[in-house]
């Protein structure tokens, strides 16, 4: 009896024994298991590359590889933006209760139209303020000067390719600009402008399609037609098939 139970505690103390041998080595496994992720997390965040990422270097914003291509910081302010604000463009934005106006350092008439006038016409493709009024408004107040006629004539080869940069723009906005432009500049150019007409007709023609378009474009080529006199119409027609003269 007394051996039964000696064999029996005997028995209760090795599996006491092994049970604590298995919560050591478990606990053996854990340490090292968590050690081996902290050295690996250490070496991780203590590598050049991520440090470079946590605390960019001063040097890094000067590295083209570094730099977000489509973040503002990387946006160069346009041509028009960066010459209004170096003053090369000589008038500035008065706001006003009710309107807006233009204040001219001097007098427009006074001024050469090379190459400002080509400047406000590169300035009808903008959208931030306050360079589309300064465009549109310049634009149109330097061709109602005395003697506008004899200086824009010259410009049109290449005011042409500008305002039709305007009238291609997906903006409605600056498309509406650009077509105002037009207009204005063939009440001053008159006939001069027929020979560079057809460059334009093709962007015209393509937004004829939107219906919202549809009676600004007929009416701008209606007095397209009147200030160009009888050869606007054929060219008009060879691109606008559908257009109706107003003398009809």
């Amino acid at each position: 009896m007394q051996k039964s139970e000696c064999h029996r505690s005997v028995q209760l103390r090795n599996r006491v024994t092994d049970n604590c041998d298995q919560r050591t080595s478990s606990s053996v496994q854990i340490k090292h298991r968590t050690a081996v992720q902290q050295r690996k997390s250490s070496s991780s965040t203590s590598s050049p590359e991520s440090a470079r990422k946590l605390h960019p270097r001063p040097s890094d914003k000067l590295n083209p590889k570094t730099i977000n291509p489509f973040g503002e910081q990387s946006r160069a302010p346009s041509a028009f933006a960066a010459i209004y604000s170096k003053g090369g463009v000589p008038c500035r934005l008065v706001h006003g209760s009710v309107k807006h106006r233009l204040q001219w350092e001097c007098p427009p008439e006074k001024l050469p139209f090379d190459p400002l006038l080509i400047t406000l016409a590169e300035g009808l493709r903008e959208t931030k303020h306050p360079y589309p009024f300064v465009s549109k408004e310049g634009f149109r107040e330097l061709l109602l000067v005395t003697g506008a006629l004899e200086k824009a004539v010259p410009l049109l080869p290449r005011l042409i390719p500008v305002l039709k940069a305007a009238l291609v723009h997906l903006d409605d906005e600056v498309f509406e600009r650009g077509l105002n432009a037009l207009v204005q500049l063939s009440v001053v150019v008159g006939p001069s402008l027929n020979d560079h007409l057809k460059h334009l007709l093709t962007s015209l023609s393509r937004r004829l399609r939107d219906k919202k378009f549809k009676e600004p474009i007929t009416t701008a080529l209606q007095k397209l037609e009147q200030n160009g006199g009888s050869g606007s119409l054929t060219i008009i027609k060879s691109k606008i098939p559908t257009y109706c003269s107003i003398y009809c």
